[in-house]
């Protein structure tokens, strides 16, 4: 197997929180650089960047790099020569077994951290299930006579999603929907039964870093385009899907994330239209579809958000993704796709063979939450609003340098710092006991280098806090060069 160049970006972001524990900076690098050896992250002859390049992305002096880079190299574990960089040791690991792809993403290497006191401002998830949830738990009643496998989905759920597309006027049938542990699985579903290796896909620039993980699992080929004030350039993407017809194309039409921007009802239907036309299969991502602000941000008089997905008289023919995570909770693991039936009865084969279907309780959970779910939507809209507005007026307040636009719904603000680099400065902003997502581990271009995603879901002391770490980690930055550009897995993009 060919040696791997580990990336700045990459490698930066597989060492987590390494500097959250105690003890010398350099002590504590080369700690975590030794299990991710140990683990085989790293495998044998991989080079490791620069001692300068990974400093300025840590934002820790030189010798911290250099100490840690040698304490593993007298382990055996590391080396070094001069001209040809420092690589893991041949010897660091056992005869090499094939590779399988791990994640790299910070925003889900934060979650297998061990818990400490670092505010994750990472994940942008709901932190209180709402009550609605514990009660329709409190009243569960089990099937009798049922052995509890559904591949598919249990038909009570697949009916209730398929009628609140219906309501929204998508005519939708329960065939059409299939039941998945979150939308992850959702997309990692659709991942490996439409793409093979060398693929492209076209995705958006930045997008959500999940997705590129499963992509770059994969072995796909990404195909960016950027994302602007009104969301995604159509008519750039329309020329990306012409010139390269790649077997899937990932949007997140409303909500963008990371960027919170809403794509127009007329750049939809061109979008559609051109996929239709050309071929190519669009999967839109709901998740955060239902977090509109604003009843003027809703297409229906009943402040159900319009879907981007098919309807016999509008845009036509797109796969749709969606979960309970983001207005329910998101350790309620209940997710779908909606698509053709012949799509969903392949995807249900696949998932059968991965898991056998989702559990039985949570589905009727999900089927009974689904029967009352604008009230649930209303009670998490009203607390979003206000975790906007205190996360805005934190930031004005103690960070008046950096900009963001005021977002008309969904979790998220997308920050320009006005200097420097957003993973640099995470680094510091660990050690000041704050966790961001950069915006280049989102951005497949190698883009958005100056930005940070920061969510509005914490109680309002807890963003408090987190945004007077933020500034304290600020007064402190010194930026280097700006870093490489993004990659996935050694792709430089």
């Amino acid at each position: 197997m060919e040696p791997i160049d580990a990336s700045v970006t990459d490698l930066t972001a597989r060492l987590g929180r390494w500097s959250a524990g105690r003890g010398p900076l350099y002590l504590l690098l080369a700690a975590r650089l030794r299990r991710l050896i140990d683990e085989a992250a790293l495998p044998p002859g991989t080079l490791l960047p620069p001692d300068r390049r990974l400093a300025q992305a840590l934002s820790v002096g030189r010798t911290t790099v250099v100490a840690a880079y040698d304490t593993l190299r007298h382990e055996g574990r590391l080396v070094r020569r001069q001209g040809s960089g420092t690589r893991v040791a041949r010897a660091a690991l056992a005869p090499e077994a094939p590779r399988v792809t791990e994640t790299s993403n910070p925003l889900f290497l934060h979650l297998l951290e061990a818990p400490d006191d670092v505010i994750l401002l990472s994940c942008a998830a709901p932190t209180q299930p709402p009550p609605a949830l514990a009660e329709a738990y409190r009243t569960l009643v089990l099937p009798d006579g049922d052995i509890g496998y559904h591949p598919a989905g249990l038909a009570v759920l697949r009916t209730a999603v398929a009628g609140r597309y219906a309501a929204r006027g998508v005519p939708t049938e329960p065939g059409q929907i299939l039941v998945t542990t979150g939308a992850q699985q959702a997309l990692s579903l659709l991942a490996r039964l439409l793409l093979a290796p060398g693929d492209g896909v076209l995705v958006e620039a930045p997008t959500y870093p999940g997705a590129l993980d499963l992509f770059r699992e994969t072995a796909a080929v990404p195909l960016p385009v950027a994302v602007g004030p009104d969301g995604l350039d159509v008519a750039e993407a329309i020329r990306v899907m012409e010139d390269h017809r790649p077997s899937l194309a990932y949007v997140v039409a409303r909500f963008q994330n990371p960027t919170g921007t809403v794509l127009p009802p007329l750049a939809r239907r061109r979008l559609v239209e051109a996929a239709n036309a050309l071929g190519v299969p669009l999967v839109d991502d709901e998740v955060l579809g239902d977090l509109a602000f604003d009843a003027d941000d809703t297409d229906d008089t009943d402040g159900v958000p319009e879907p981007f997905h098919p309807s016999l008289s509008s845009y036509g023919e797109v796969i749709a993704v969606g979960s309970l995570s983001k207005v329910v909770w998101g350790g309620l693991r209940i997710g779908w796709v909606r698509g053709p039936a012949s799509l969903v009865s392949r995807l249900a084969r696949l998932k059968a063979l991965h898991d056998l279907g989702c559990d039985v309780p949570s589905q009727l959970v999900a089927a009974r939450l689904l029967d009352g779910f604008a009230a649930v939507r209303d009670a998490r809209l009203r607390d979003l609003r206000a975790g906007h507005a205190h996360l805005r007026a934190e930031l004005a307040r103690l960070l008046p340098s950096w900009s963001c636009a005021p977002a008309t719904g969904g979790q998220t603000l997308w920050v320009r710092l006005p200097h420097g680099d957003g993973v640099s400065f995470a680094q510091l902003a660990l050690r000041h006991g704050v966790a961001v997502l950069p915006g280049a581990t989102t951005d497949a271009l190698g883009g958005s280098v100056r930005h940070l995603r920061l969510p509005f879901l914490l109680p309002p002391e807890v963003l408090t806090e987190a945004v007077r770490r933020l500034a304290a980690a600020w007064a402190e930055y010194t930026p280097g060069p700006v870093p490489e550009r993004a990659s996935l897995r050694g792709i430089t993009l």
